[in-house]
């Protein structure tokens, strides 16, 4: 059905709202494949001085995708986002954006939306004059201009503050601000430099829930920089776990947290128990004299040193010892326990590791998350039960085998 041209938006042919509502669905209304490459970073490396930050960096982002990189302080995620916004110049390498090298193209002709940390609104230009600011640069008459002020101020549901300055908003409406004017002149990717660290918890909250609502209604690529786990594998697509200088895994959330492809991962993401084992012949393990377990799909040499890993949910607590082949079995005693809400944690060491003396270092130090009516059954002295099946196995370079 031919919609009547005086109910299209004359920049993008799509109907123009009465309410709202429809603004989600009229601001980008195309979809690209799904498997479309929108952006490739390819072998990207960037020193300062002598510290490289970056070493052979290869990573894409799909159409409509929502990437983050996740990483400690000093990793290079940042470093790698302004080199993808042409905030910095790479060494090497390139960054490919819709089959077109950009790589020495200035920020402006990149067609990326950048959201600061610190909001980087301008003082003394009220809040409809903060979004409008890019628009001024295209060939849009002042009365277009308006209405997408006014969408932009719907859609981040701040409808009324059109008139407000800066300081007379909270963070969390700053930051919607900020965003608001980053994807004003329609981008074509979204940049986010840790958009939300600082803000209040709740606040972190409910607004990367915005976000991520809002990208996914204009269907518009985003990478975000985070060094928040949670905030990461909450509203990601993929994430790239990053750390110094490399991507460790980028994968998606679901395996980032259940199949780390490091050791590296498995201990940045979650909570995860670290124990040293060694290869007694091709298929076992063995923990201590009274542990060994057997990986019948892994092949080991003898006197091999590796770690076995699991997450302290996946630990069974029991009172009495039930030896079986499906389970590592260890005989422990609690030292500590923890108030988490809905679970307490308790900090356990192996009977045999505990030192005279009752001071066992942290790296001995097992931790076991369990519901509170499990609660009633503690003693002192426990045994532990953890599938083989959700055990992670590291050889001495860290890399998983399992």
């Amino acid at each position: 059905m031919q919609i009547p041209s005086h109910l299209q938006n004359s920049r993008t042919g799509q109907v123009m709202p009465n309410s709202a509502g429809h603004l989600l669905s009229t601001l980008r209304t195309f979809k690209m494949a799904e498997s479309k490459t929108v952006l490739e970073a390819i072998d990207i490396q960037k020193s300062f001085g002598s510290s490289r930050v970056l070493e052979h960096i290869n990573l894409d982002l799909k159409a409509g995708e929502f990437v983050s990189f996740l990483g400690p302080s000093g990793c290079g995620k940042t470093t790698l986002l302004r080199i993808i916004a042409g905030l910095e110049q790479p060494d090497y390498g390139k960054v490919v954006k819709q089959e077109i090298d950009i790589t020495h193209f200035n920020t402006a002709k990149r067609k990326c939306g950048i959201v600061f940390q610190n909001y980087a609104l301008f003082p003394n230009l009220t809040v409809a004059e903060n979004i409008a600011f890019g628009l001024h640069k295209k060939d849009w008459t002042t009365q277009e201009i308006q209405y997408r002020v006014n969408e932009l101020l719907h859609l981040i549901e701040l409808p009324n503050i059109a008139e407000k300055y800066p300081n007379q908003l909270s963070g969390g409406q700053q930051q919607r601000v900020a965003l608001a004017r980053a994807i004003a002149p329609n981008p074509d990717i979204l940049l986010l430099d840790e958009p939300l660290s600082a803000l209040d918890a709740l606040v972190r909250l409910n607004l990367r829930q915005k976000i991520r609502n809002i990208q996914r209604q204009l269907n518009l690529p985003a990478i975000m920089v985070t060094h928040d786990q949670e905030e990461a594998l909450s509203i990601s697509d993929r994430v790239a776990v990053m750390n110094k200088g490399v991507i460790e895994q980028l994968d998606t959330p679901h395996n980032i947290y259940y199949k780390p492809q490091t050791r590296f991962v498995a201990q940045f993401i979650g909570s995860m128990n670290f124990m040293q084992a060694m290869a007694v012949d091709v298929h076992h393990l063995k923990i201590d004299e009274q542990s060994q377990i057997e990986f019948p799909h892994l092949t080991f040499g003898k006197d091999e040193q590796f770690e076995i890993a699991f997450r302290p949910e996946n630990v069974k607590l029991v009172t009495e010892n039930e030896l079986s082949n499906e389970y590592l079995n260890l005989t422990v005693r609690i030292v500590n326990t923890e108030f988490l809400g809905a679970k307490r944690r308790l900090f356990c060491v192996i009977k045999n590791q505990n030192a005279s003396d009752g001071n066992v270092s942290d790296e001995h130090v097992l931790q076991v998350d369990v519901d509170h009516q499990q609660m009633a059954i503690v003693q002192d002295d426990m045994y532990l039960q953890v599938p083989i099946r959700a055990l992670h196995v590291f050889d001495a370079r860290g890399h998983a085998r399992c």
